[in-house]
């Protein structure tokens, strides 16, 4: 299998039960000025051209990597569908939404105790041109240290988003 086929479609996702009603987590993973907070690698995210969080809707982040790299990346909302679904892709350099360098999503439903929310966080790799697409053709390793690393990085996010809410992960 090339680095290239073995990237495309390469993802990781997490799964929680949160003591929180759905509503008020949609308004944590929505909050798209937040990721810079609460992220580890994101260190900042912005609405572009006074973008409220639509279909459509552009948004700016940066994100500092081990050894000093710092990227750039406008993100697409994707779908949004309150208080269920929110996702947008991370364009690549071709500015295509059909050829997202990533695609990231939250889905929320209800838990099974009242109050209680279930939340699944997913990162899946598109087909178009990233940093990690291009270190994987260097190092077909790198795929798979990056993925655990994104884990890791989900899993802060998420921790420091729900800041002293209960919550588990859940397996799948």
């Amino acid at each position: 299998m090339s680095a290239d086929s073995a990237v495309t479609g390469a993802g990781v996702e997490l799964s929680l039960l949160v003591d929180l009603p759905p509503e008020r987590l949609w308004e944590l993973v929505t909050d798209v000025p937040g990721y810079g907070r609460w992220s580890p690698e994101c260190e900042h995210t912005a609405w572009l051209g006074g973008a409220t969080g639509r279909v459509g809707d552009r948004f700016a982040g940066r994100n500092r990597f081990g050894g000093g790299f710092v990227t750039s990346v406008v993100s697409v909302v994707t779908e949004l569908s309150r208080p269920e679904v929110f996702a947008w892709v991370v364009l690549d350099g071709s500015g295509e939404v059909d050829r997202p360098g990533s695609v990231w999503r939250y889905e929320l439903a209800p838990g099974a105790g009242a109050g209680q929310t279930s939340l699944r966080h997913s990162f899946v790799h598109g087909p178009g041109e990233t940093g990690l697409r291009v270190l994987a053709r260097q190092d077909p390793a790198a795929l798979d240290r990056r993925l655990a690393e994104l884990r890791h990085n989900m899993a802060a996010s998420l921790a420091a988003m729900l800041d002293g809410e209960r919550y588990r992960e859940v397996p799948r």
